[in-house]
């Protein structure tokens, strides 16, 4: 093993996780989070990027647009993470191709170290997601029917409702005496 093997800092799985946004759809990492990853400036990374733009197409490497970027300030300034990373620049978004590209255009040990662990953190949450699709997929239709029967429910409760008000009322009703002539009585000559 060569000394700069050594001195490579291994990143832990739930770091790689962290960083890991969704945008647009898609899972992503932000040129910053990256840079902070293999252990070079944001501006660095970016510069590289440029220079090998043709390798970037849009399904691996986009930049968010300013409502994006508007969103997300919104996000860091609005959390408790203490994220304060600074947002003067629209960050890139590298889906798991773009960084899967990046080893070769950052080609140090260390980025290529980095690469290998997020590739393999992507290619976990996808195997955990295929593995699991049947279960979301009962649990969306679970949802459903709950929704479903939640309506019902509130129109159950309501007419129950409705039934014991209209009961109460003829329990009232039924406690108010009837005024009654009293027996052998002509109304017409009382009345006289």
């Amino acid at each position: 093993m060569s000394a700069i093997k050594k001195n490579i800092l291994v990143v832990s799985d739930e770091v790689v996780i962290g960083r890991i946004r969704t945008v647009r759809g898609h899972k992503v990492m932000l040129d910053r989070d990256l840079a902070e990853l293999y252990g070079v400036e944001t501006k660095r990374l970016k510069e590289a990027v440029r220079r090998n733009n043709e390798r970037f197409p849009e399904d691996f490497m986009f930049e968010m647009n300013a409502q994006e970027l508007e969103n997300w300030r919104s996000q860091i300034a609005s959390s408790n993470s203490g994220d304060r990373m600074g947002l003067r620049y629209a960050p890139f978004c590298f889906t798991e191709h773009g960084v899967l590209m990046l080893s070769s255009v950052l080609n140090s040990e260390a980025a290529i170290a980095v690469n290998i662990q997020v590739i393999r953190v992507f290619t976990r949450m996808r195997e955990l997601l295929a593995n699991h699709k049947d279960s979301l997929l009962a649990l969306e239709k679970l949802r459903g029917t709950v929704s479903h029967n939640s309506r019902d429910i509130k129109v159950i409760f309501r007419l129950l409702k409705k039934m014991q008000d209209e009961e109460s009322n003829r329990a009232l009703l039924a406690q108010v005496p009837k005024e009654r002539p009293p027996i052998g009585s002509n109304t017409r000559s009382s009345k006289l």
